[in-house]
């Protein structure tokens, strides 16, 4: 390990490569209750340094672990078994944006927020909005292919992703794709790489798609006495042809948690509230969206919809969707957030078995999330100092899984795996699904440095 520090020191330069303890306990966590405290943090500039990084620890066989701000909800980014925390924090250029074909080059440090305001004062749009967007880099959002409330109308990360520059465990550098739209020959490396949780390679650089920015948004706020109501109220707004941008849901225990929190007159007698926003370029189009969804919620039951009317009103409205994670932090000392995908059909079922688990354990769980597509955040709510609690969360967390799977839904749809999913893999996916991505990663990665232990169960 010394040598190796040595010859990173050497090539990259003494203030890149951190070793102090106070150093590499800033590498040793991220968003969830984990810790792993690795031998080394390494801070690269560029893809080059990066190879270089990899090359050494191939030849030392030090293990790997990509890092971008450390806001997964996986585990993913933690050096359980020590080796290199490699950051690319220090990598946030825009090598170049290329306004004819509507696409940017970015590397994977920059933040999402500052790429997305960047590209918005020149008239164009990078839909994917993950709710920690201030915060996460593009690079953590490819490799877990994050969401967010936009989702439904616009995709995932995956769906803006051209290209990507990928640095191999052997410390080859990969050009995945490009700028032409129809790019199908070969194998879809691109693809590959997305949602890989740097466990096959190192995304550096990225390729990205945008679009030209909505002008247009107008958002409403339905409230419904009843849960079976308001997910009708999705699938009835999808069936009459309308997208909206979002189509989020929050279940009364989050309704009710920041109404006490931040008092902003949210109702306490519904069992969920939708948050419904359109967007586009043709202002009437858009208004008539709007209305259109208002009428249909007043058809499926609704006790009440407003639309807001202007800019202010429209922050009102999101500012209690924006409240629930602080809210959450006045209710109990800790939280364990998850995002299960079912059908949108098995909303309602998904929360009735997830509240009966709350029920069951006699902790509180919060459910809000993207009903438009299915994508449930059940977030238990408890105190880790309690090891009584801690083992209900454990067991309340798996059971939760069960009913994602029951109801055909899925573990994850934009967190990703980590090792928090890791024991539940082979039952989501199956042995040969399981058998062929094995093969996969012991092709790219035979030395089992990078990433190891993460997303593929041991």
């Amino acid at each position: 390990m010394k040598d190796m520090i040595a010859q990173l020191r050497e090539a990259l330069g003494p203030q890149k490569v951190l070793t102090s303890l106070e150093d590499r306990v800033a590498y040793s966590y991220d968003g969830t209750f984990a810790q792993g405290l690795p031998d080394l943090a390494v801070l690269p500039e560029s893809t080059d340094e990066v190879a270089t990084v990899v090359r050494l620890a191939a030849v030392h066989r030090v293990p790997l672990v990509p890092r971008g701000m450390a806001s997964g909800l996986a585990a993913a980014s933690i050096p359980f078994d020590g080796g290199i925390a490699l950051s690319l924090t220090r990598m946030t250029r825009v090598l170049e944006l290329d306004e004819d074909n509507r696409v940017i080059r970015v590397e994977a440090g920059i933040v999402t927020a500052d790429l997305q305001a960047m590209v918005e004062k020149m008239g164009l749009f990078y839909p994917p909005d993950p709710s920690s967007n201030k915060q996460s880099t593009i690079g953590g959002n490819i490799a877990c292919n994050a969401g967010g409330p936009r989702c439904l109308k616009y995709g995932v990360t995956g769906d803006y992703v051209m290209g990507l520059t990928v640095v191999l465990p052997d410390g080859q550098v990969l050009e995945t794709g490009g700028k032409a739209i129809k790019n199908v020959v070969g194998y879809d490396l691109t693809s590959l790489f997305v949602g890989s949780e740097g466990t096959l390679g190192i995304i550096t650089e990225a390729l990205l798609r945008l679009t030209a920015k909505p002008t247009v948004v107008r958002t409403a706020r339905a409230e419904f006495v009843n849960l079976d109501d308001a997910s009708r109220t999705v699938n009835a707004i999808l069936a009459a042809g309308i997208v909206p941008a979002t189509l989020e849901l929050m279940d009364e225990t989050a309704i009710t948690c920041i109404e006490e929190a931040m008092k902003l007159g949210l109702p306490l007698d519904v069992e969920a509230v939708l948050i419904i926003e359109t967007d586009g370029s043709d202002e009437e189009a858009v208004v008539r969206e709007i209305e259109a969804v208002a009428q249909i919620c007043r058809e499926q039951g609704v006790r009440e919809v407003k639309v807001a009317r202007d800019e202010k009103e429209r922050g009102s409205l999101w500012r209690a969707r924006r409240s629930v994670s602080p809210a959450l932090a006045r209710k109990a000392p800790n939280k364990l957030g998850e995002d299960i995908t079912v059908p949108r059909s098995a909303i309602p079922e998904a929360i009735r078995r997830i509240k009966a688990i709350s029920a069951r354990h006699g902790l509180p769980i919060v459910i809000f999330g993207h009903a438009g597509d299915g994508n449930l955040h059940p977030n238990i709510l408890f105190d880790r100092r309690d090891a009584a609690q801690w083992e209900k969360v454990e067991q309340m967390v798996a059971e939760i899984f069960a009913v994602a799977l029951e109801l055909g839904g899925t573990l994850s749809g934009e967190h990703g795996v980590g090792t928090l999913k890791q024991p539940f893999m082979l039952q989501a996916l199956g042995p040969v699904s399981i058998n062929v991505q094995r093969q996969i990663k012991q092709v790219l990665d035979p030395l089992n440095i990078m990433n190891p232990g993460k997303v593929l169960p041991q």
